[in-house]
């Protein structure tokens, strides 16, 4: 199984709440860049989770936009930046053996991102996430873990 976690991109700072602070012009071409890579490397999604924060839900908006084999979009209320990592995998664990997903996506924020790969993996290596950058996890359910693969920012991205 392959999990994608992403940083949302890059965000205005002034909004009058953190969950209402949309992306940037910048911002959106990141999440782009990003969609036209899972694209040239043919990556299909099940399904692509999306914290309810505004930039998160651009940044699904922009990646979608470039992509064209995702098959469901599910809002997800515990991915927000503060939410906890452990039960974000447990959640994983349980909604992606009955699904029988193989490929998921989610679009979440830091610290979350961080952590999330931390709890996902054997080494518990846990990478600092620019924005929008993308973490690919190979993941195994019957050990309920998995590797860090690549980490891959839009900066490093040569389309």
């Amino acid at each position: 199984m392959q999990i994608f976690v992403m940083r949302h991109g890059q965000a205005e700072m002034v909004a009058p709440t953190d969950a209402l602070r949309p992306l940037t012009e910048n911002g959106v071409e990141e999440a782009k860049v990003i969609g036209q890579w899972l694209r040239e490397k043919n990556q299909p999604f099940d399904c692509i989770f999306v914290s309810p924060y505004t930039r998160a839900q651009q940044t699904a908006d922009a990646l979608i936009s470039q992509l064209s084999n995702v098959a469901n979009r599910q809002t997800l209320k515990i991915i927000t930046p503060e939410d906890n990592a452990k039960d974000v995998h447990d959640y994983l664990d349980a909604v992606c053996g009955a699904e029988q997903y193989q490929n998921i996506l989610l679009v979440s924020h830091m610290p979350l991102v961080s952590y999330l790969v931390a709890e996902l993996t054997s080494d518990h290596a846990m990478p600092i996430f620019q924005t929008a950058s993308v973490a690919q996890i190979e993941y195994d359910m019957d050990k309920m873990l998995g590797e860090l693969i690549t980490l891959i920012s839009p900066n490093d991205i040569k389309l």
